[in-house]
């Protein structure tokens, strides 16, 4: 079976969790399920769940640990395909500054400290949430 045969022409639409495993944002579909559910999916700039249903001509902003990626719709797909074709399936939009790869900021720590303190701790928090 070809790739191109998973390409499905005659669906205009699906769900967004299985289009974004489908182009490969995802490694899994549970993880794209995982990702509408903590809100780091927006279809037209509003949150969605899972089984949102997306047609060509959408855009779609998906939160990942690199940044934020701002994607339009182009063709439906299903079944995950190869990487090659899975970008012809996606205009990608995102503002070249975003494109780079974002390197979140280290928190050192002294290792003869010790356990870390309650600031400590806080302030791990807040890098984890921002990335």
């Amino acid at each position: 079976m070809n790739e191109n045969d998973k390409i499905s022409n005659d669906t205009d639409s699906t769900r967004v969790d299985k289009w974004l495993w489908a182009i490969r944002m995802t490694p899994t579909r549970q993880g794209a399920t995982e990702m509408c559910h903590a809100g780091h999916v927006k279809v037209n700039g509003q949150t969605v769940k899972a089984s949102h249903i997306i047609r060509p001509g959408n855009e779609i902003s998906v939160k990942l640990n690199a940044g934020e990626k701002l994607l339009e719709v182009i063709t439906i797909i299903e079944k995950r395909v190869g990487y090659q074709t899975a970008v012809t399936c996606y205009n990608d939009k995102t503002p070249p500054k975003e494109r780079e790869e974002v390197i979140p900021p280290a928190f050192i720590r002294d290792r003869s400290s010790g356990r870390p303190t309650k600031k400590d701790r806080r302030e791990l928090d807040k890098l984890r949430k921002q990335f």
